[in-house]
């Protein structure tokens, strides 16, 4: 169950919310193949002017998205490529102008430590 979190600069989320979770979904869906669409779970959070910062100075060029997967990813043989295509196709969705400042980390959760509605996801 792929879950993203995406912070970005409020004043480039503000309207583009539908666009951005199709986006992120289907880039999702590029890697892991469709029957993951209907699991992916995403979070935007508008982040105030001033609240980005690189080298010390406040930017509104930066972006962040966490997606948390299952340990078991690691775990592949083809593990180096995965990864390698959800850091790629998830900085590619929040746009040209924000690439370079987008940060995509993948956090990994053992089976046992995942919940869905109080219950073991297994």
């Amino acid at each position: 169950m792929p879950h993203l979190t995406v912070h970005l600069p409020e004043i480039r989320l503000a309207g583009n919310e539908a666009r951005l979770v199709t986006a992120l979904t289907d880039a999702i869906v590029d890697v892991y193949g469709e029957w993951a669409r209907d699991l992916v779970s995403i979070r935007l959070a508008g982040v105030p002017a001033g609240r980005f910062a690189q080298g010390g100075k406040a930017v509104d060029t930066n972006a962040s998205v966490v997606l948390g997967v299952r340990a078991g990813v690691f775990d592949r043989p083809d593990a180096a490529q995965i990864t390698a295509r959800l850091g790629t196709a998830l900085t590619r969705v929040a746009g040209d102008d924000l690439r370079a400042g987008t940060m995509v980390e993948l956090v990994a959760s053992p089976p046992e430590r995942t919940f869905v509605g109080g219950t073991l996801a297994v």
